[in-house]
């Protein structure tokens, strides 16, 4: 899931490269802007599809207030989206404002599968 298609990711490698990350920080700015979930008060984790098991898990992890906000920033979305609007300048969402609030339950998700897997295939031998 996290890391793309191939789950592959090089986010690591480019912050930690401070020339690359001075080079790529203002096209991923720029980009994001471009995608214009921000001018509807959507935040990044809300374009997650919540179509797969692990991201439901996670949602289900949300606390009461956050899973509140979230579904407000849906309807409100859904209603500028009907209207072909974006909200007024000064109600978009400030890049500071955009933080990942379920991507690190999803991976905290992600690591419970893997583990819950690895214990699966565990194998008891007897001691002879």
């Amino acid at each position: 899931m996290v890391g793309g298609p191939l789950g592959i990711s090089f986010a690591n490698q480019i912050i930690k490269n401070r020339t690359l990350y001075r080079w790529v920080k203002p096209i991923a700015v720029w980009y994001a802007d471009l995608c214009g979930y921000r001018k509807l008060g959507l935040r990044y984790d809300d374009l997650i599809c919540e179509e797969n098991p692990i991201v439901e898990k996670a949602l289900t992890r949300l606390s009461a207030k956050e899973a509140y906000d979230r579904a407000w920033r849906f309807r409100v979305g859904m209603h500028q989206s009907v209207l072909h609007q974006d909200l007024p300048k000064a109600q978009w969402l400030k890049p500071e404002d955009d933080i990942r609030y379920l991507t690190p339950l999803i991976k905290e998700v992600e690591a419970e599968e893997a583990e819950r897997a690895e214990l699966d295939r565990l194998e008891v031998t007897r001691k002879k």
